[in-house]
């Protein structure tokens, strides 16, 4: 290969250095690497580098590099090791570069994924009201081995999941529209769903509240009610109540709340009459 003639700092960067390997007959080959290698290989003016040296330098500053992009990908937050391999392929490092990087990383402990996991269920439980089930669909996504998944989703039994989403519930509750309080229950069902709840803490959830009152379900039914009206009053009166009660029924109101409100309605007693 050669014989290195000069060992200088690059002018953009005080940590790499300029390594300049005279050939002989060839023209001197320039190779940049961090201060880290030059130290590892006491590089210096004078030494002799043979192919298998040279490569051995190249290879090293490559670890080097991607372990400086590693460190400030983790300086954001805790990554889980598939992130960390999926991040560094995009900067362009080869398999047995990340491979050497996570040992490193492994080592100090900046990258495990045990820890990763116990730590993200515990911050999407408390910050974002997460369900168990939403929260493995992510850290599967995040590529976390499933013994760790199921570790640390073992820290969040059932009790904390139910009073977490008794929490939404009663959130929800105090934003109720006006409806029915079947289609209340079916809507916030439906959100507690969403969020990752099993089907075993929302039906708990949902049985604790022991429904509306019936001032409360009547003013809800006049809001539905009137907005059903306005689309079938122009229809005659067998066919205005049967729309009435089909749209009504739908919207979680039970048949004999509907008769009552169309009974009063017939008689004049609510806002509107029927035609």
């Amino acid at each position: 290969m050669g014989t290195i003639v000069e060992v200088r700092a690059t002018n953009e960067n005080a940590e790499r250095f300029w390594l300049v390997i005279d050939r002989g007959s060839e023209s001197p080959l320039r190779l940049a690497v961090d201060q880290d290698v030059v130290l590892q290989f006491r590089l210096k003016k004078g030494m002799t580098i043979d192919d298998a040296l040279f490569r051995d330098i190249v290879y090293a500053d490559q670890v080097k590099k991607a372990y400086q992009q590693a460190l400030y990908f983790l300086a954001h937050r805790m990554r889980s090791e598939h992130e960390i391999v999926v991040h560094l392929r995009k900067k362009g490092a080869v398999d047995p570069v990340i491979e050497d990087v996570l040992k490193k990383l492994r080592a100090e402990r900046y990258v495990d994924d045990e820890a990763f996991a116990a730590a993200y269920v515990r911050t999407q439980k408390k910050t974002a009201a997460k369900g168990p089930r939403l929260i493995r669909a992510e850290l599967e996504r995040l590529g976390v081995p499933a013994r760790a998944i199921e570790q640390s989703l073992a820290a969040y039994p059932f009790n904390e999941q139910a009073a977490i989403a008794r929490s939404l519930y009663e959130k929800a509750k105090k934003q109720r529209r006006p409806e029915s309080f079947r289609a209340f229950q079916e809507r916030v069902r439906q959100q507690l769903f969403r969020k990752g709840f099993p089907n075993g803490v929302i039906a708990a959830v949902l049985a604790d509240d022991t429904g509306a009152t019936e001032q409360e379900e009547w003013e809800a039914l006049n809001v539905q009610a009137e907005k059903a009206h306005r689309r079938y009053a122009h229809h005659p009166r067998p066919l205005y109540e049967q729309k009435m009660r089909q749209a009504l029924y739908r919207k979680g109101f039970s048949l004999d709340l509907i008769d009552e409100w169309l009974r009063g309605q017939g008689s004049g007693e609510n806002q509107k009459g029927g035609s």
